[in-house]
């Protein structure tokens, strides 16, 4: 017979040889055991995980001759002819390569007939997820009602993709990725029964690199075996999956502490020559740094390590790593992984990380200057409280009373330049101000054009209430909207520099708020003087008149027009 990868030779025949998916065998077992079976089941979680070999377990066990029963014989006709095939009533389909109507109606037209040898037919669908629309439609109304002799299976590793009509018409069981423990112990259990020699650490690192899937980790271990001589070591294992080595990574750690360049370069030359793979070496590397941050926070949490071996090597670096670089350290590999993905030239981003890496400045020198300066001036303060102390000075007393005192005042709002405006008020034309308001819809389009949305936000409520050569005042409804925008120097220069290409003639803006304009402009109008010669009498007229308006109906509904 000709040689079958590990994969399949060891798949599940029931339900106990299914690792790490204890809450779906659980609940499988559990039905079987209560005849409580479902008409359509949706199994869906990542590759390599057990859901087609699931499913088959499952046909065996609703056909098993001793059923009810929680997990098949493997013994009966029934068993034996599901596992070899050899029963026609178990139809396996994969749906990537029968994606049509047509394949579904041929399911659709054939699901009435009994089944021909054991008692339920059983549809094994897998990767559901490649049927097309039309093909879901069709597959609708048998799957919500299929005939009492029929069980369909729907097996996915992208359940986003299957419609909501199908998936509120199955029991959906989620498969998880399997845990680096529990790869472990099926492979060792495998490579025992298999007559293979092994060490530990050699399974530990083929695991991590099947990330979950027991397919993968198999087909990993197989060509591990195939690779080694006597034994499967920790060399051939690191050679299989393309994994780099602890040494060298303890090494280029330790380079990296020290800010030894030379050596890290060396050591990143030799992993690259070997024909390691510079994302792949990356990523590691971000591991090994998470698994000491790990190790460091939570030393007891050894299962959580994915990537690194407690060695001496290790614990030494994890306890002269502070916490804050090992931050960075990840920052730096990972931006030199996101840019690898886009170059050609992956090896130069990985060289410069590492150089990046080796001259970091650590959190404790990072900002000695600083320090320094501020220690020197507390221990000046210290000294000056210690005299006052000597001198009888109490100044615990004097300082505990000082809020009580001078209480803290809150930061006022806004305060508008009334000098400035009461100046420009005494200029202003109509013809500048109409000129201004004529444009001021384009210079907010401009500013917008300008990639400065943010900014031009801010005029909203704002508008153009008085204008003389040179200069005009830019009313806002709010102070903080006022205070933002007279605070942003660049954005008060483009106005300006905007409303200069659009009329013509210079304006610088003069921000005030709404209710301080309206004190501002009602002053103005008391206080001066017209320009027509109006007598004092006359004028004292308009104030009495403008006064018993008040009285009124106060001032906010007053307006004063010429």
């Amino acid at each position: 017979m000709a040689y079958q990868a590990l994969y399949r030779v060891w798949r599940p025949q029931s339900f106990l040889d299914v690792v790490g998916q204890q809450h779906v065998t659980k609940t499988l077992q559990n039905a079987l055991l209560h005849q409580k079976i479902s008409h359509a089941y949706l199994f869906s979680g990542p590759r390599g995980t057990g859901k087609t070999s699931a499913a088959k377990i499952l046909a065996k066990a609703v056909n098993c001759e001793r059923s009810p029963i929680a997990e098949p014989c493997n013994e009966c006709d029934a068993c034996k002819g599901i596992t070899d095939g050899s029963i026609p009533d178990v139809i396996e389909i994969d749906a990537a390569s029968n994606n049509g109507v047509e394949e579904i109606r041929d399911i659709r037209d054939k699901v009435k007939y009994s089944p021909n040898v054991v008692e339920y037919k059983v549809y094994i669908i897998d990767e559901v997820h490649m049927l097309s629309i039309g093909a879901f439609n069709a597959l609708l109304k048998t799957l919500e009602e299929p005939p009492k002799h029929v069980i369909f299976i729907l097996a996915t590793t992208e359940p986003h993709k299957i419609p909501l009509t199908i998936i509120s018409r199955c029991q959906r069981f989620d498969f998880k990725r399997i845990t680096a423990r529990d790869i472990v112990g099926r492979m060792s259990h495998i490579a025992t029964e298999s007559g293979v020699n092994y060490e530990d650490n050699a399974l530990s690192i083929i695991a991590r690199a099947a990330e979950g899937g027991m397919r993968d980790a198999l087909s990993l271990l197989d060509q591990a075996i195939s690779f080694s001589q006597d034994i499967v070591s920790v060399d051939d294992a690191l050679t299989v999956t393309g994994a780099v080595s602890q040494g060298y990574l303890n090494t280029l750690a330790k380079a990296i502490l020290e800010k030894d360049v030379s050596t890290g370069l060396g050591a990143l030359e030799e992993l690259l020559f070997q024909g390691k793979d510079p994302a792949r070496f990356a990523e590691d590397f971000i591991l090994y740094f998470r698994d000491m941050l790990l190790y460091q926070t939570a030393p007891n949490l050894e299962e959580s390590l994915e990537r690194v071996m407690l060695d001496d090597d290790f614990k030494e670096l994890a306890g002269q790593t502070h916490p804050q670089q090992i931050y960075q350290y990840i920052d730096i590999l990972n931006q030199a992984g996101q840019e690898m993905r886009f170059t050609n030239h992956a090896r130069i981003y990985l060289e410069v990380s590492i150089v990046k890496l080796c001259q970091m400045e650590g959190p404790s020198t990072a900002s000695s200057p600083e320090v320094t300066d501020m220690m020197k001036k507390i221990q000046l303060l210290e000294k000056e409280i210690e005299q006052l102390k000597a001198n009888g000075v109490k100044v615990q007393a004097e300082t505990s009373a000082q809020p009580s005192k001078k209480p803290i005042r809150a930061k006022k709002g806004f305060k508008a330049p009334v000098g400035k405006i009461q100046e420009l008020l005494r200029t202003a034309t109509k013809e500048d101000l109409n000129l201004i308001k004529s444009r001021w819809g384009d210079m907010v389009e401009t500013l917008n054009q300008r990639q400065m949305r943010s900014q031009s936000a801010l005029l909203n409520d704002a508008e153009p209430v008085a204008a003389a050569n040179g200069a005009f005042v830019l009313k806002f409804k709010y102070d903080i909207h006022c205070q933002m925008a007279m605070e942003n120097q660049a954005f008060i220069n483009a106005i300006a520099s905007i409303l200069e290409e659009l009329t013509g003639n210079s304006y610088s803006a003069i921000g005030i708020p709404e209710d301080q304009w309206t004190s501002i402009r009602e002053d103005f109008i008391r206080n001066s003087k017209t320009e027509d010669g109006d007598s004092v009498g006359e004028q004292q007229g308009e104030d009495s008149l403008l006064t018993e308006a008040e009285k009124l109906v106060g001032l906010d509904l007053i307006e004063v027009k010429e």
